[in-house]
């Protein structure tokens, strides 16, 4: 069965519409009308293996925030809607990479259980104005949105850093690793991963 999923959400603020694969290999669309942000969820659809289309506008004249939230939310969605019941995935996995100065490990449990720890943030760094539109709180952000609403356990650490684009990158490209590895067929595993019998 495939493992799609297509949302659209509109709101005051935002329309959103976004087409996901995650059996994909990497391909993506990306328009969010926030320029570093089509940079972050490029990387994220490309070392994740997801096909990853989205379009989006907001009210960026007023700030980047509300459209960048809510692209978060509807991608979360899209991911717990795709991955269905679960069945046969890996559902652990972590991932540590690197850019340049930067140091960021993702550890994921398509648990079914959202929570979303991110730690090692530089002091400053939520101040950052990345891009003239992508403020460094927006990682943060972005990381609890999509936890929250797929539904998955989801710590992010940045163990080095000093560019806050760097910081930023190094962070989406771990989760996108790490969800490569949890969301992937393991043709060991019969049924869904779990002493409970669902996620």
């Amino acid at each position: 069965m495939a493992r799609t999923a297509t949302i659209v959400r509109e709101t005051s603020e935002s329309k959103v519409e976004l087409s996901l694969n995650l059996d994909g290999t990497g391909k993506t669309d990306i328009d969010t009308s926030v320029p570093f942000y089509n940079h972050m969820m490029t990387a994220l659809g490309k070392h994740s293996l997801i096909d990853l289309t989205i379009k989006a506008t907001g009210d960026t004249d007023i700030d980047a925030h509300h459209t960048v939230e809510d692209i978060a939310i509807v991608f979360g969605e899209a991911l717990k809607q795709a991955l269905g019941d679960k069945r046969g995935i890996r559902r652990f996995a972590d991932a540590t990479v690197p850019l340049d100065e930067a140091l960021a490990k993702a550890v994921v449990d398509i648990s079914g259980r959202p929570y979303c720890v991110c730690t090692g943030e530089p002091e400053g760094f939520e101040y950052c104005m990345i891009g003239g539109h992508f403020t460094g709180s927006l990682v943060r952000h972005v990381m609890e949105s999509i936890a929250m609403h797929a539904g998955i356990c989801l710590h992010l650490q940045v163990i080095s850093g000093r560019d806050p684009h760097h910081i930023a990158e190094a962070e989406f490209k771990a989760l996108a690793r790490a969800l490569r590895f949890a969301i992937e067929p393991d043709l060991r595993v019969d049924g869904i991963p779990s002493t409970k019998g669902a996620l």
